[in-house]
Parts: structure tokens; C-alpha cells; sequence
């Protein structure tokens, strides 16, 4: 009787499940059957939701739920607090499975190249998120001094960052945030939060539902300036063309012709202002100096030579996410991705690299929603299961499934389990419950090892 199909997936967030689900859903599933391992280096599993999502957004933490589904099946393990190449490389996988699959997604900062992007103040959107996020790999606290702040970037990353700066720690608290973050957010001294796109209102990368929300909190005024509403042909094709990029449009057109009211704290959203430079003194953020951009006829805009200087003292640059380096895999540097095709890894040689695939953000860069990576998953497990059916994937040495907790063990590795999910879900949930809260997430990775019973 043939073997199930071994299969090992690297990275257990949305991108990792969804090829594991795209398994599962495939004819090999009925027979010969296919046997699922996920790795994840964080202890607990989902990934982006769990680290890369606001506190704020329990509807987007939903698909938790469906991913929760897949994850209860039988043919799927999880091996979480393990890294790759740390704890297992590819040599490693390779004995133990006929292919491997990367959906490690991006967890970096991109680059911006300006001048002060180096001084004090000036930060990384991924890094703030992660703290507030609880991840256990970064500080525990967060410098909140600054009483006017700007945001680089609009694209929903930026919203988030923008809404958490401008809300109060007690709109958050009912959210999962853990406790050092919310003594954090309670000594925020930000009352004007002020967002800058380089190109205008039809160009945004917002999702409707997100950019109204930020007008829902009591705390919250957002201000748009009416002469930043400017639409050329290539603008109002976009919108023709996209009914997302539209209703963006016409909500931020609605807030530039109404009042000002009066919220206590003031979210600007402003257009056609491309950052230039970080102003500094003493080595700490002091301003930002903005070059006033003008469309072309196309969508996209030109310098004006017209300078303006901002009075902030922090700048968060939220200009995308960038991937790590996988060792022992091609990598394409000017995109933070590894070339593939369908899915597939590409070598320089223009060759398939063997039994090695990529999914998600990995592949295609940190583009899209979280649900788009469906489709990616989709595609390159049908490449595999066309690899399989056509005998081009290597055969394993060990591919029962005892051998790789046997190698685990010897390494003296401490990984958790789906079933140890259970427990530090149960766990967190408990913590919340004396405040009504639906969970209080653990920040400290011991304590999640600890929980799960690692």
C-alpha cells in the first residue's frame, strides 16, 4: 500500500494553512492520502493575524475560524516554536519529505531612503506593530512622547498605525491587548496624528471599510483639506475601474467639505506631499519636510519644487513590509521574494530547484489582503501535485512521521503542538474573562511554551 504524500510547510500563518487546505481539498488527499507537517518559529500559530492585525479589528481576527478548521484535521501536525534554519534547514526537511513548501511572509521594514530616517523618533510601522501586537521577540515598551506624530504611507498598515496612535488606551482595552501595552498606550501623549500620501486621494491603498472606521471613535477627528481632492484622467479611470478605489474617494471627499468638529485628537490625512527629508537636532526628530506633488495625466504625480516643513517629533514609516532572507534558497534582493514560477522555486540556471515551492508573501511580495493569498496557495499546490503526479519530486529517506519528533528531540528542540494551541488559547481566554474581555494575549514566549504545555 503506497504511502501518504509528506509534505512540510514553513510558516503557519494564512499563507501556510491555505496551501495546506488546497492539499487536503486535492484527489491525492483520497488516495494515497497526504500527511501535513507545519512549522511555525513563533509558539502559537496564524501569524500575521496574530502579529501583523490591530487589536481593533476582531472581524478581520475572525478568519482565525476558518483557518482553526483546517488545522483540527487529522492529516495536519504543527510543530510551533521552531525556526527555520535554527532548529530544521532544508537538508533537514528534505530527509523527511517528498516536497517542502515557504510561506514565512514578511515581518521587516522596507527601506526608506530620506535623509533622518536614522534619528531618534524615527520608526518602523512592523516594529510598533509588533509591539502592540504582543510579539515576544520585541521590547515591552514603546516611547510615546511625541504629542504630534506623522505617518508615512496609505495603505492599510498605515491606518492601523495611525488609529492605535490616535485612540486611547481605554477605547483599547477591551480589545487583547496585554498589559504592558496598554500601561504603554496610556502614556501616549499624541493629540495630532498626521498620515502623508505621495500621490493622491484616487491613488490610496486603503480598504473602505478600514478608512471608515477611523471615523467611529469618540476620541477621533479626521480632517481632510479640501484642495487635496484632485482627480487627473488616469484618476478617474482608477476609480471607473475600481470600485474599492471609489468608494475610498467619496469618503474622504465627504469629510473634506464638512466641519471640524470636536474630537479631542486630530488625525490629518493629507495628499500630494511626498516626504524628503526627516528634520533632526540633537539627533532626534525635530520635523518633516514634504515636496508638494502635482498629477501628470496618468495617476501618477511630479514635484512641484514646493517645500513644506511639519512641526512633528516621531515618524513612523509604514512604505510596506519586506521579507527575510531563506538561507539555502534563490533570493531576489530589489523584491524580498524568492523567484519561483507557478510556485514553484526558480534557480539561476532557470531550473525548478527540486520539491521546493513558495507561497504567499515569500513569493509575490506583501501586496493584498490576507485572503488573496488563497489564490497563490491554490496555484502552487497544484504545481506540486502535478510534480507528484509525474514522479519530479525527490524521494525521503525517513518519511515516517515519528522520525521528525525524533529529530526534534535529539536536537533538543521545545516545540508546541496544535493540541498545545488549545491549551494557550484556553489560557489567554481565561485571562480575560475577569474583565470581560474575550482574551488577554501572553506576551513573554516562556509563558506561551509554559501554557502550551512544551
Amino acid at each position: 500500500m503506497p504511502r501518504p504524500l509528506r509534505v512540510a510547510i514553513v510558516g503557519a500563518g494564512p499563507a501556510g494553512i491555505y496551501a495546506a487546505d488546497a492539499l487536503l481539498k486535492s484527489d491525492v488527499a483520497t488516495g494515497p492520502g497526504v500527511s501535513i507537517d507545519l512549522f511555525e518559529r513563533m509558539p502559537a500559530p496564524f501569524g500575521l493575524i496574530r502579529y501583523g492585525v490591530a487589536p481593533d479589528h476582531p472581524r478581520i481576527k475572525g478568519i482565525i475560524t476558518a483557518l482553526h478548521q483546517v488545522l483540527d484535521k487529522p492529516q495536519i501536525r504543527l510543530f510551533g516554536n521552531v525556526d527555520y534554519p535554527t532548529d530544521i534547514n532544508l537538508d533537514d526537511l528534505r530527509a523527511f519529505y517528498d516536497a517542502v513548501i515557504f510561506s514565512t511572509g514578511a515581518t521587516a521594514d522596507r527601506e526608506l531612503r530620506i535623509p533622518g530616517i536614522e534619528l531618534d523618533g524615527s520608526y518602523g510601522a512592523a516594529d510598533f506593530v509588533s509591539w502592540y501586537d504582543g510579539h515576544p521577540d520585541v521590547p515591552r515598551t514603546w516611547p510615546l512622547e511625541a504629542e504630534k506624530v506623522a505617518v508615512l504611507g496609505v495603505g492599510n498598515v498605515a491606518l492601523d498605525v495611525a488609529r492605535v496612535l490616535a485612540k486611547t488606551a481605554e477605547e483599547l482595552l477591551p480589545t487583547e491587548i496585554p498589559p504592558n501595552v496598554h500601561e504603554g498606550l496610556k502614556a501616549n501623549k499624541a493629540l495630532e496624528v498626521h498620515v502623508f500620501g505621495r500621490r493622491g486621494p484616487a491613488q490610496a491603498k486603503f480598504s473602505p471599510m478600514e478608512l471608515r472606521e477611523l471615523d467611529h471613535s469618540p476620541n477621533i477627528e479626521v480632517i481632510v483639506d479640501p484642495e487635496d481632492i484632485d482627480y487627473d484622467e488616469g484618476s478617474i479611470e482608477t476609480r471607473r475601474g475600481n470600485k474599492q478605489a471609489d468608494m475610498v474617494a467619496k469618503t474622504l471627499e465627504n469629510w473634506a467639505i464638512r466641519d471640524v468638529g470636536d474630537r479631542p485628537h486630530k488625525l490629518f490625512l493629507h495628499f500630494f506631499e511626498s516626504p524628503t527629508e526627516i528634520l533632526g537636532a540633537d539627533g532626534k526628530v525635530v520635523g518633516l519636510r514634504t515636496e508638494r506633488t502635482a498629477l501628470d495625466g496618468t495617476g501618477n504625480v511630479k514635484g512641484t519644487g514646493e517645500f513644506k516643513d511639519w512641526d512633528v517629533t516621531a515618524v513612523y514609516r509604514a512604505v510596506g513590509y519586506l521579507s527575510d532572507k531563506l538561507p539555502k534558497l534563490p533570493w531576489d534582493i530589489d523584491s524580498g521574494t524568492v523567484p519561483d514560477e507557478g510556485g514553484r522555486v526558480m534557480q539561476e540556471s532557470g531550473e525548478h530547484l527540486q520539491s521546493t515551492y513558495v507561497t504567499g508573501w515569500i513569493r509575490r511580495g506583501p501586496v493584498g489582503l490576507i485572503g488573496h493569498t488563497k489564490g497563490d496557495a491554490n496555484e502552487t499546490v497544484s504545481n506540486l501535485l502535478d510534480d507528484f503526479a509525474n514522479h519530479r519530486l525527490q524521494t525521503p529517506g525517513s518519511p515516517e512521521p515519528e522520525a521528525v519528533d525524533a529529530f526534534l528531540g535529539e536536537r533538543g528542540v521545545r516545540f508546541t503542538t496544535w493540541e498545545g494551541w488549545y491549551k494557550l488559547d484556553a489560557a489567554e481566554k481565561a485571562l480575560g474573562e475577569p474583565q470581560g474581555r474575550a482574551r488577554v494575549k501572553l506576551v513573554e514566549r516562556e509563558d506561551m511554551l509554559r501554557e502550551s504545555g512544551a
